[in-house]
């Protein structure tokens, strides 16, 4: 009780010493609460009177699934099984309250959930085939995201270490990779991979529009994330490198057992940023034809009896980016907090 006592006081010297410490921040924080008060009104009236949801309601498996087959939705559960038994394996030992022990094993896990999930996915080997034009809505978005991140994260950071490297050639040709596609925007390139990819490979290759779309945004992610690992390397003091000479590591032990973890420790927030730029980016794939999120949405409203009901459809889908961002942004504060990024 006596905290509470204490604690009310507080408050409001806390309020009248930064909202209400003179007459025109008084003025101008109770005319910013009355606007934020009529805002909220208004969208909650909006929100629980006047908007139309049947829109979401009736096509929610579009959303989600878009046109993969009903009768092979098991497979789709089966993958959202595996990864969420792997997450919750993962997080239990990075909260320490599964047993350290079993970190040796979960990047195995992880590294074998990968292929079999696109095998219940896309089918093969046992399985009905699906094409991947009937991959679309967040199915489609998330297979994307999670191959271009797998992909891109160590083609950016071999770029990274190219552009420091002492060979002239390998130096040059990752300089020149970075700050050309650095200089070209997403579209552009997204563009070139749909159109232009196919006229550099053979005859007989003709890759999937899917493929071309990951492609496209593995070529562009890598060369931001070349840059956010190179400045964590230029981080790391000189002395790091001669301690490990004088240890007796040679130069690639000297790179993988102290230079480079320590680096993508530095950065780990600018590459998480990263990550979340290129899953929000998934959403231009829609422009070269791509039905992902935001592309089966534009279908979606293209029916007669939901025309015009932009507001809920584009208000949902921004609530599914949210909350996939939001989750990456608090695995990533989770994660500096544990490995002390920030911290002497």
């Amino acid at each position: 009780m006596s905290s509470f006592k204490n604690q009310k006081p507080n408050t409001l010297q806390w309020l009248q010493k930064n909202l209400f410490n003179n007459w025109y921040n008084s003025i101008l924080t109770v005319v910013c609460l009355w606007l934020l008060f009529f805002g909220i009104k208004g969208i909650l009236t909006w929100v629980l009177t006047q908007a139309k949801w049947q829109v979401i309601t009736a096509n929610l498996s579009l959303f989600f699934v878009g046109r993969f087959p009903q009768q092979l939705y098991w497979r789709l559960w089966l993958a959202l099984f595996i990864i969420l038994g792997l997450t919750g394996l993962s997080w239990g030992t990075f909260t320490k309250r599964l047993p350290r022990q079993m970190n040796s094993w979960l990047p195995f896990g992880w590294a074998l959930s990968f292929p079999i999930i696109l095998w219940l996915i896309g089918g093969g080997f046992g399985l009905q085939p699906v094409e991947s034009n009937l991959w679309n809505g967040l199915l489609l978005t998330l297979v994307i995201a999670v191959i271009s991140i797998v992909l891109s994260f160590p083609l950016g950071v071999l770029l990274a270490l190219g552009r420091q490297s002492q060979l002239p050639v390998v130096r040059w040709f990752s300089i020149l990779y970075i700050e050309i596609i650095r200089g070209l925007p997403l579209i552009g390139v997204l563009f070139f991979a749909q159109v232009m990819l196919s006229l550099f490979l053979p005859v007989e290759y003709r890759l999937d529009r899917v493929l071309r779309g990951i492609a496209g945004v593995i070529f562009f992610s890598a060369a931001y994330l070349a840059e956010n690992v190179r400045g964590g390397l230029q981080s790391i003091p000189r002395g790091q490198i001669e301690a490990a000479k004088v240890l007796g590591l040679n130069p690639p032990l000297t790179l993988l057992l102290i230079v480079l973890p320590q680096a993508l420790r530095a950065v780990i927030p600018a590459l998480v940023g990263q990550f979340i730029g290129l899953f929000k980016d998934t959403s231009l794939l829609s422009i070269v034809g791509l039905l992902e999120l935001t592309g089966i949405s534009r279908a979606i409203l293209a029916q007669p009896q939901f025309i015009a009901r932009y507001a809920e459809v584009y208000l949902f889908i921004a609530f599914i980016y949210w909350v996939f961002c939001y989750s990456m942004s608090l695995a990533s504060r989770r994660l500096e907090k544990e490995l002390g990024v920030g911290q002497r």
